[in-house]
């Protein structure tokens, strides 16, 4: 499920494949751990459908009031799709 882990500087990404079902909950779940810098979602041929930039200030402050627009695309997208990937930009903890 995890796809190999890739480290530069202070951030470094990882890659994961999940059911499109699962999409709104797992995007839920990343930005509550609180040092995600950026989601990026594709379709199983690397085609980037959606960014999602996430600053201190979202992940700190009221996540749902301003994510409320970008989950409600997710769960179009998940409706759509079968299986997506997720690419998550993390700030490196030291």
């Amino acid at each position: 499920m995890n796809e190999p882990v890739e480290k530069r500087g202070k951030r470094w990404t990882e890659e994961i494949e999940i059911a499109a079902g699962d999409l709104v909950a797992t995007v839920r779940n990343l930005v509550a751990e609180g040092n995600i810098r950026r989601l990026i979602i594709k379709n199983t041929e690397d085609r980037s459908l959606l960014e999602i930039p996430l600053t201190a200030g979202v992940v700190i402050g009221s996540t749902l009031v301003l994510l409320a627009p970008v989950l409600a695309a997710l769960g179009a997208l998940a409706a759509l799709l079968s299986k997506v990937k997720i690419v998550i930009v993390r700030d490196r903890e030291d």
